[in-house]
C-alpha cells in the first residue's frame, strides 16, 4: 500500500534521515518507534508532502507521491494526525471537526462523517459547541483523530497521539486505534509507549539517528534485547 525506497531528507546541511525504507500494507498497523530526534515526525511530514526528499522514492498503491503537494496525499487517503493535536482553539469542536472534510472529495459525505466520528467520540458530540482550547487533553486528542476520520483516511498516520495524556485518556485513545484497524483501517503509529505500541501493531520500525536500526514482527521487537535495554529500562 505505501512503500519508502532508500528516503533521505535534510535540513540545510544536516541528514535528518538516511536511506530509510518502510512499507504499509493494506488493513496493517506498523509501529514506528525512537528516541527524540530520531527522524519519526520527518519521515510522517514527508510522506505527507510537507518536506521534500533529497534522495528516495515514496509510493501509494505503485503510485509515486514524490513531487506530491499535502493536499493531492490528503486526496490520495493518507492522512496525518500531528503530534501536538493542532487544533484551531477559538474555535468549536465541530467546527475543527468540519475541516478534517474540506477536500471536494469528501466534503459531501460530512454529516454522514460526522455521525461516525460522534458514534466514535460520543463525549465530542456532547461538546460539539464547546472551544477546542477548552477541551482536556485526552479531549482534544479525540478532536485531533476524528477531525482526521472525517477527511475519509485509508492510512492514518499518528504522531505521539498519547504524549502528554493521563494513563487513562491514552488507554482510551489506543483502544480507539486498534478498534479503527480493527475496521480495515491502515496505521502507521508514531509513540513512545514502546510496549503498548508494539503491543496492538503488526510490524515494526525502529529509527534512530535517521536510520532504520530495527525492524521486523512487533512481538519479536518486544523480545529484542536491544529494545528492551533502550526503550525499556530493562
Amino acid at each position: 500500500m505505501l512503500r519508502v525506497d532508500n528516503l533521505t531528507v535534510c535540513y540545510g546541511q544536516m541528514q535528518a534521515l538516511r536511506g530509510v525504507s518502510l512499507e504499509v500494507s493494506p488493513g496493517e498497523m506498523v509501529a514506528l518507534i525512537g528516541g527524540n530526534g530520531a527522524g519519526k515526525t520527518t519521515l510522517l511530514n514527508t510522506i505527507s508532502g510537507l518536506l521534500s526528499p533529497t534522495g528516495g522514492t515514496m509510493s501509494w498503491e505503485g503510485k509515486s507521491l514524490n513531487g506530491l503537494t499535502p493536499d493531492r496525499i490528503c486526496r490520495e487517503g493518507i492522512v496525518q494526525v500531528p503530534e501536538g493535536r493542532k487544533l484551531f482553539p477559538a474555535m468549536t469542536v465541530e467546527e475543527n471537526l468540519i475541516m478534517g472534510a474540506y477536500l471536494p472529495t469528501v466534503r459531501k459525505q460530512r454529516q454522514e462523517s460526522l455521525g461516525q466520528v460522534y458514534d466514535i467520540f460520543p463525549r465530542l458530540a456532547d461538546r460539539r459547541r464547546q472551544l477546542a482550547g477548552s477541551l482536556s487533553g485526552g479531549e482534544q486528542q479525540m478532536a485531533a483523530l476524528g477531525r482526521a476520520l472525517m477527511a475519509r483516511p485509508r492510512l492514518l498516520m499518528l504522531d505521539e497521539p498519547s504524549l502528554g495524556l493521563s494513563p487513562k485518556a491514552a488507554i482510551e485513545i489506543f483502544a480507539t486505534i486498534r478498534a479503527l484497524n480493527k475496521e480495515g483501517l491502515s496505521v502507521l503509529l508514531v509513540s513512545q509507549e514502546v510496549m503498548e505500541t508494539l503491543a496492538i501493531t503488526a510490524h515494526g520500525y525502529v529509527l534512530e539517528n535517521g536510520v532504520v536500526s530495527l525492524q521486523g514482527p512487533s512481538s519479536e521487537l518486544r523480545e529484542d534485547p536491544k529494545v528492551k535495554t533502550s526503550y525499556l529500562g530493562l
